[in-house]
C-alpha cells in the first residue's frame, strides 16, 4: 500500500493472472463534519452596554444607579424640603475567565488536506462562546433566588409548576401570561421583554390543545410550529429556546428552568483580549491559545424571574 501526501491513499494487490493487480483509491474529503453546536442566547437577554468598558480580567464597571426623589405636599408659605442626592452604585466586575489552547504539528500544518488550524480556532471560539452563555444564564437564575416564593420567583424544587393540559395541570401560555402580569406590577417596561426556556417548553405550546394554535390568537402575531420560536411576540415576551439553562432535581429528575425578564435586569461586558500563536520549545509545532473574559450582574432583581417546573 502506499500513501502520497495530499488526499489519496492507494492501494496494490495481485488478482488472478493479472499483472497489475486491482487499484482501489481512498479518498479524503477536504469538508471537515463540524460538530453541533448550541444557540447562544444570554447576550441577546442581557443589557450589553457596557461591552466596550472592560479590557481585561479584574476590570470593574461602576454603574450609578438613578437618584429616587421623593415627592412631599406642599403648603403655601411654608419651607420646602429637598431631597439629598445620593450616588449609590452597582459594580460590575470582570471575574469570569476561560482559556483554550491547542498544538498544530509541522508536518499536519504542511501536508494536511484541511486547515485543521482554522477549524480548531473556530470549535475553540465556539465552545468559549457556549461557556459564557451558560455561566451569564446560571447567573440570572441565581439572582433570583431572593424572590422564590414570591411574584417573580414560580414553583419551587419541592413543589413545582406542573406544565400541561390535563386536569390540574397548567397551560403553558397561562404561566407565561402570569409572568407578564407579575412584570407588569413592579413596573417593568412592556418593550424589551424575553422568555428563555428548554425545547420541552415550546413542544408543549405546540401541543394541539394549546390556545396558540388558535386562528384567532394568531391573527397578525407569530406562531410556533414543530416547536419552533416564533419570530413575533407572545404575551408580549421575546421568546428564545436554549439548552443551557439551569437545572434543578424535580420530581427525582434532572429538569431545566425557565427564566423571564427584561433586558435592563442584568448586564454582561465580555472581551476576547488575547489570541496569540507561540512556538512549542519541545516539538516542531506552533500552539494556539485564547482568553476570554467577561462579567455579568443582575441588576434589577424586581424584573427578573424564573419558573421551577416539570413536563411528565
Amino acid at each position: 500500500m502506499a500513501k502520497f501526501a495530499g488526499s489519496s491513499t492507494y492501494n496494490f494487490a495481485l488478482s488472478g493472472n493479472q499483472a497489475n493487480g486491482f487499484f482501489i483509491p481512498e479518498i479524503y474529503s477536504k469538508k471537515v463534519q463540524i460538530a453541533l453546536r448550541k444557540a447562544a442566547v444570554a447576550e441577546a437577554v442581557c443589557n450589553t452596554d457596557y461591552m466596550g468598558e472592560i479590557s481585561s480580567f479584574g476590570d470593574t464597571v461602576n454603574i450609578i444607579k438613578e437618584p429616587q426623589i421623593a415627592v412631599a405636599d406642599y403648603t403655601r408659605g411654608l419651607a420646602v424640603t429637598s431631597t439629598n442626592l445620593t450616588d449609590a452604585e452597582l459594580v460590575l466586575t470582570v471575574n469570569q475567565a476561560k482559556s483554550f489552547s491547542f498544538k498544530i504539528d509541522d508536518l499536519e500544518k504542511r501536508f494536511s488536506h484541511v486547515n485543521f488550524q482554522a477549524i480548531a480556532a473556530d470549535n475553540a471560539a465556539y465552545a468559549l462562546r457556549d461557556a459564557m452563555d451558560a455561566n451569564i444564564l446560571a447567573a440570572i437564575s441565581a439572582g433570583v433566588t431572593e424572590n422564590v416564593g414570591t411574584s417573580l420567583g414560580m414553583g419551587t424544587t419541592a413543589a413545582p409548576i406542573d406544565i400541561g393540559f390535563a386536569t390540574g395541570e397548567i397551560d403553558p401560555l397561562n404561566q407565561m401570561a402570569l409572568a407578564a402580569k407579575n412584570l407588569d406590577e413592579a413596573n417593568a417596561p412592556e418593550d424589551g421583554r424575553w422568555f428563555v426556556a428548554a425545547p420541552e417548553w415550546y413542544n408543549q405550546l405546540s401541543n394541539s390543545a394549546s390556545k396558540l394554535l388558535s386562528v384567532d390568537f394568531n391573527a397578525g402575531q407569530g406562531s410556533i410550529r414543530n416547536g419552533l420560536v416564533a419570530s413575533g411576540l407572545l404575551r408580549g415576551f421575546q421568546m428564545y429556546k436554549s439548552n443551557n439553562l439551569p437545572t434543578n432535581t424535580v420530581a427525582s429528575a434532572t429538569r431545566p428552568e425557565a427564566l423571564f425578564g427584561h433586558m435592563s435586569s442584568t448586564a454582561a461586558a465580555s472581551s476576547m483580549n488575547k489570541v496569540e500563536t507561540v512556538r512549542d520549545t519541545g516539538t516542531f509545532s506552533d500552539i494556539v491559545r485564547g482568553l476570554m473574559v467577561w462579567g455579568r450582574k443582575v441588576l434589577r432583581p424586581e424584573v427578573v424571574g424564573k419558573i421551577i417546573y416539570k413536563i411528565d
